[in-house]
């Protein structure tokens, strides 16, 4: 899909986002605050929108905005507003620990898992 076509997800019944909206260079810059707020937010949008899965992407915000300290990559136990989780790799290229081949793989899961 292209950017400008990301209000179809839904019609996937897929969610995808950043659990901040607000771009910074690295995510140390967002406070602990921002994200349990980005959290509560996002929590309320699912819960409205009724999405099937919430892919967040980038596991630090993830864990910081729900509390989940021990969370990684992948399918989450946990459901948001009715929807499973997946947490995806952050594509950043202060990510570098993940190439684009392996993100590629992770989201291809994620594709996988939402057509079963």
């Amino acid at each position: 899909m292209k950017p400008a076509e990301q209000a179809e997800l839904l019609s996937f019944g897929l969610g995808i986002t950043n659990v901040v909206a607000r771009a910074t260079a690295r995510a140390d810059e967002l406070s602990a605050e921002e994200y349990r707020e980005g959290g509560r937010l996002l929590a309320a949008k699912v819960e409205r929108r009724k999405p099937a899965w919430l892919a967040v992407v980038g596991v630090t915000a993830y864990r910081a905005a729900f509390d989940e300290r021990k969370a990684g990559v992948g399918p989450q136990e946990r459901t948001i507003g009715g929807a499973r989780v997946w947490v995806l790799p952050n594509p950043s290229g202060l990510n570098a620990h993940w190439t684009t081949a392996a993100m590629a793989e992770e989201y291809a899961r994620l594709r996988t898992a939402t057509e079963n």
